[in-house]
């Protein structure tokens, strides 16, 4: 923990207002899901900063509490290690401790889970034990075509993570990043053939939960083939309904 002495003052007044203006924002627990490409790593820092939530990527939560030797996150290394999947009753519990840090006080965006029915019923399980539940599901809906194009022309700069595009934001150079005059890199999952398998993948498992939230009355479908911008804007407008 930083001695509060050490911290520069505009920091701290900074802090302040940010959670003075924070205290008045509705709580707000959602969950985003879409495929690969459909724009939710672009609409989640926007949707964090302007409802003071906190972001649960279960990836990172993962590899933080098996950093952190966690008592979940020594069991689910040992999942790993073992080359087996993480149970989702560790995952779920995983979620649930991220979930009692400060700045998850005024709710969460879960991106990446729940993948299937089964987690996001234990999810709502674990929800309901504290009393609370998910707000708003928001599906970003887009069509593969245009994901294929999208995922298989985009090109990274890979210190500084700088991402350009062959059609809708290339580089002044073809393969050579604007800034440092370094070469760009593609990854590796970035490819037609993978992502024809991880949208197999998300339209057998995933699209269930869609159902399975809309029976609920929880779905707000976004256009995601639109430009970032307007998905911000009905983004604006399904989070004030």
């Amino acid at each position: 923990m930083a001695n509060l002495e050490d911290v520069p003052s505009l920091d701290l007044m900074t802090e302040l207002l940010r959670r003075m203006k924070c205290s008045s924002k509705p709580d707000k627990r959602l969950i985003l899901i879409g495929p690969p490409g459909s724009g939710k790593g672009t609409q989640s820092p926007i949707i964090k900063d302007e409802y003071c939530l906190c972001h649960l990527a279960t990836g990172d939560m993962l590899r933080a509490a098996v950093a952190a030797k966690t008592p979940l996150g020594v069991k689910a290394k040992e999942a790993m290690d073992k080359g087996e999947l993480v149970s989702d009753d560790l995952v779920v519990g995983i979620i649930d401790e991220a979930m009692k840090k400060p700045s998850c006080q005024k709710g969460f965006i879960l991106d990446g889970f729940p993948r299937t029915v089964v987690q996001a019923q234990k999810l709502d399980e674990m929800l309901e034990k504290q009393g609370t539940k998910v707000d708003k599901v928001l599906n970003f809906a887009i069509d593969d075509a245009i994901l294929e194009e999208r995922i298989t022309g985009r090109w990274i700069h890979p210190s500084s993570g700088r991402t350009y595009h062959t059609k809708f934001a290339p580089p002044r150079v073809p393969g050579i990043d604007d800034v440092s005059g370094e070469p760009l890199i593609q990854r590796k999952d970035d490819t037609a053939a993978v992502l024809k398998s991880r949208l197999e993948g998300f339209h057998k498992q995933t699209e269930p939960v869609i159902d399975y939230y809309s029976k609920k009355g929880m779905v707000a479908n976004l256009h995601a083939e639109k430009p970032p911008k307007d998905v911000t804007v009905e983004v604006q407008t399904a989070l004030s309904s």
